[in-house]
């Protein structure tokens, strides 16, 4: 009889152990939260909104209003800072842009506004490798003066060793070292970094420093002596970091972590460091939501750069945009809309929230019963990321 060989394996007398699985990145994936997850929840009160309080202090600077203008070229120049501060609030100034590199930047902007597409990003590499000139400098902080407005200024870590004293001693009020992301530690193997904390010591005037995201960062930042930070990497409208390095964190995540790190720093020393949200803010109820997950104040770029008073003309880019091997920002055409004080007090025209700014956050507060900005960072978040769409199928959202 033939033998015919089984189909079945053979058992295994002894089964071998299983390995112990290691942990997976994705197992520990935290969520996230952006502005369109989360919506304010209504409470027990409502308030009048005339008597809503909405004024800051932000690092010595009292302001009516919490909201800053963005250190971009197309949104702040010296007139625009005047602007701004007549409206109660503050402008920042960009002390590696167009403004100090240049004695007629309108031509600079012309140039750059009428570039084709494809054609911009040589543009602004010409026109950013121009250098910064110490009289243009000190001749900016005294025009912002001659509007009348604090001077606010920004550079970079790599720019603030030289231009941080220089600005202090032409009366600037204040001096914003903005980076991509910043750390209480950077390391470099060719050349010295700036020493934040010896930076913070040796400045007569308040230093504000940005971005981040994380409690961590931004604790550790706090025990350097600044006077301010500033939190996000990458929501900028004209901002491409996150598709070209693949970094960042969604605003309301990092706003709160970042406002818990002050807390933490507040109820250890008694110092308040204001946080402020930097990007990813277009309309008012983004804006109350950003005050709500723990920001003191808002800082905006595109929004204002919409403002018939802005240097850019209905543009706006990036400030990384005029890299020359890396460029991470791009022009966007916003449109010119009406003048800033429509944009911060309205009437508004539009339904989308886009104008008055003032008024839809001081609405929101009132509507969360929160009479000053303290309180609105105590109402109620829910995750609800129904909120954008929930009955609304009938409306052309143009989001």
């Amino acid at each position: 009889m033939q033998r015919t060989e089984s189909l079945l394996p053979s058992p295994t007398p002894v089964e071998a152990a299983p390995r112990a699985r290691r942990p997976s990145k994705a197992d520990s994936l935290r969520r996230t939260y952006g502005f369109e997850d989360v919506s304010l929840a209504p409470g027990t009160d409502t308030i009048e909104p005339a008597d809503v309080d909405l004024s800051a202090e932000f690092a010595g600077i009292g302001l009516r209003i919490p909201f800053l203008a963005a250190a971009m070229d197309a949104v702040v120049d010296p007139a625009f800072a005047g602007e701004m501060a007549r409206r109660g609030g503050l402008a920042v100034l960009n002390l590696e842009g167009v403004q100090t590199r240049h004695d007629d930047p309108a031509a600079v902007f012309e140039r750059i506004v009428s570039a084709p597409d494809d054609e911009v990003h040589d543009v602004l590499a010409e026109a950013y490798a121009a250098p910064i000139r110490d009289e243009l400098v000190a001749l900016r902080i005294e025009e912002i003066h001659a509007a009348g407005s604090p001077a606010a200024v920004a550079a970079t870590p790599a720019g603030a060793r030289r231009w941080g004293p220089f600005c202090a001693e032409h009366r600037a009020d204040l001096f914003l070292v903005q980076s991509q992301v910043s750390s209480a530690r950077h390391l470099a193997a060719g050349y010295q970094p700036l020493e934040l904390a010896e930076f913070t010591r040796f400045m007569p005037i308040p230093v504000a420093v940005g971005n981040t995201t994380s409690f961590d960062a931004a604790y550790q930042l706090m025990g350097q002596g600044i006077a301010a930070i500033f939190v996000g990497v990458g929501p900028g409208a004209a901002c491409t970091t996150r598709d070209v390095l693949g970094i960042g964190v969604p605003q309301v995540t990092a706003v709160s972590d970042v406002a818990a790190a002050r807390d933490t720093w507040f109820d250890e020393t008694g110092r308040y460091i204001p946080v402020v949200a930097d990007g990813g803010m277009r309309r008012g109820g983004e804006i109350a939501k950003a005050i709500a997950a723990g920001a003191d104040l808002v800082m905006l770029g595109s929004p204002l750069a919409r403002a018939s008073e802005a240097p850019g003309r209905g543009t706006n880019w990036g400030m990384a945009a005029p890299s020359p091997t890396l460029p991470r920002g791009t022009r966007i055409r916003v449109g010119t809309v009406g003048t800033l004080e429509r944009i911060l007090f309205g009437p508004a025209r539009v339904t989308d929230g886009s104008e008055n700014l003032v008024g839809a956050l001081r609405q929101s507060m009132a509507a969360l019963g929160a009479a000053h900005i303290r309180a609105m960072q105590r109402v109620e978040m829910v995750y609800a990321p129904a909120i954008v769409s929930e009955g609304k199928s009938w409306q052309a959202r143009g989001r």
